[in-house]
């Protein structure tokens, strides 16, 4: 049983604890102690031609990617990482899908050509125009290459252990993160994503060896495969990126003990129910949570799991606000009153950045999201923020009077389209009472077809505690005492 600790939740610790926001930002040695790593995980490190990872922001691919480039820089390999920065020209102007195919076929070759020899410690300067010439035929120019230069006096001893290495394994991995940043959904940018899917489906084919794994955004992703007529022939190359709250949970957990440099096994924790290995949190946490109404006296992992989208930044960014306010108090421990006063900032947090994520399909999103605030009469139900199917539809059709959601596509989105986006961007959740009275409730990325315009599968729909804090400012006591955990 993990043996109650004294902290100080300095910057320094709180970021030791619960990690960065996002994963580029983390220590590699500290994310390598408390990554968790899932079915997703074990997918994208295959040596499949092409694996495109494909989950909402703040789900963790920039995480995964730079775990599994340490981990195969580890056992020798040489793994490339293409970022923005990297592509410069190659990014822009795409408006004929043939041609862009082609920009980004030599524009990438030339990149992993460069890349590649200045690992390996050798400077070809003629290979960009050998590229072109054979067509992008680019593993069998770098080990020419390499061998014409493997004797060269000034390679070091680790660069030659590279280069043996990929001389027997012919292979590199080339991951491609962040290239959907600042991707707006127009024609241009449908077409630069699809080409980008499609030259790397090229290359892979031309080049045994050459292994592509690409992370997009899941609004990204979509708007791309409803508009690009081939996206079929790479629908089996998608890994979607996505976690149970129980996964998020025992990520928690893992992320306090490695802090206090004790051992985890992941595979008892995975196995065993929330409240048996919830005492794992008493070091950090307060175990119990003194709310009011429902939520009084609940455990506090409940509270935190219901605060949290299925989304590892959501629990970085509550766990670090409320050790922020356990700071200023002096608090050697994050209390009930911590994580209750950052809740309205909490929830400010969250409704930017799904502003910001979902405004490329949605451009009025914003003006929804606050739209969905409750009425006065609204308020007098047993919860303001649950809605039958019926009651949601005529909530949007309302809402629709002060003016009409239009879809970056184009298409006028009627009461169903726009209930199905609320639930695909995690705004609202399904739920159903059970017959013990418990309730179950379900995520877009568990159960989307819920939302189906054909069939009722039952659920009612809650707009996620995560947003409530805003869209009911003037009335914070009604959220705990009509909430049920």
């Amino acid at each position: 049983m993990t043996q109650k600790k004294a902290i100080n939740f300095t910057d320094e610790n709180i970021r030791k604890i619960f990690g960065s926001y996002d994963g580029e930002g983390e220590d590699i040695e500290r994310l390598k102690e408390y990554y968790f790593k899932t079915e997703t995980y074990c997918k994208i490190i295959s040596d499949l031609p092409v694996q495109i990872l494909v989950g909402h922001k703040g789900i963790g691919k920039s995480a995964l990617f730079r775990i599994a480039m340490s981990e195969q820089k580890e056992n020798g390999n040489l793994p490339i990482l293409i970022k923005p920065d990297d592509i410069g020209e190659i990014g822009e102007k795409h408006e004929s899908l043939i041609l862009s195919i082609r920009k980004w076929k030599f524009g990438l070759t030339d990149i992993i050509a460069k890349k590649v020899l200045s690992e390996f410690g050798i400077n070809d300067e003629g290979i960009t125009a050998r590229i072109i010439k054979v067509g992008g035929r680019i593993i069998p120019l770098i080990t020419k290459s390499v061998l014409q230069q493997k004797d060269n006096p000034e390679i070091t001893q680790h660069q030659r252990l590279l280069i043996n290495k990929f001389l027997v394994s012919n292979k590199i991995d080339v991951y491609l993160d962040d290239l959907d940043r600042g991707w707006q959904n127009r024609k241009e940018g449908l077409i630069m994503i699809s080409a980008l899917i499609n030259s790397i489906r090229d290359l892979s084919s031309e080049n045994s060896g050459l292994i592509f794994k690409l992370a997009l955004r899941s609004d990204v992703f979509n708007a791309v495969r409803i508009e690009d007529e081939s996206s079929d022939k790479y629908e089996g190359a998608v890994v979607w990126h996505s976690y149970e709250l129980h996964e998020i949970f025992v990520m928690l957990i893992k992320r306090i003990l490695t802090f206090w440099g004790e051992s985890v096994n992941e595979e008892n924790l995975l196995n065993t129910s929330q409240r048996h290995i919830a005492y794992n949190l008493d070091s950090i946490f307060e175990s119990t949570f003194f709310g009011t109404g429902k939520w009084e006296k609940v455990p506090m992992y409940k509270v935190i799991l219901s605060l949290i989208r299925n989304r590892p930044r959501d629990l970085v960014k509550l766990c670090t606000l409320a050790a922020r306010q356990a700071y200023r108090e002096n608090s050697p421990i994050i209390k009930s009153s911590h994580i209750l006063s950052i809740l309205p900032d909490y929830s400010k947090s969250i409704i930017k950045d799904t502003i910001a994520e979902y405004k490329s399909e949605l451009p009025q999103v914003e003006r929804l999201i606050y739209g969905m605030k409750p009425s006065k009469k609204e308020r007098t139900a047993e919860d303001s923020f649950v809605f039958s199917t019926s009651e949601l539809h005529k909530k949007i059709f309302n809402i629709t009077q002060r003016g009409q959601f239009v879809f970056a596509t184009g298409k006028i989105g009627d009461a169903h389209e726009i209930s199905r986006f609320l639930y695909k961007m995690n705004f609202l959740t399904a739920r159903k009472i059970l017959e013990d009275g418990t309730i179950e409730r379900k995520s877009y990325e568990h159960d989307s077809h819920l939302s189906s315009s054909y069939m009722d599968f039952g659920y009612e729909w809650e707009v996620h505690l995560a947003y409530r804090w805003v869209l009911q400012s003037d009335s914070l006591l009604d959220i705990f005492s009509k909430h049920k955990l």
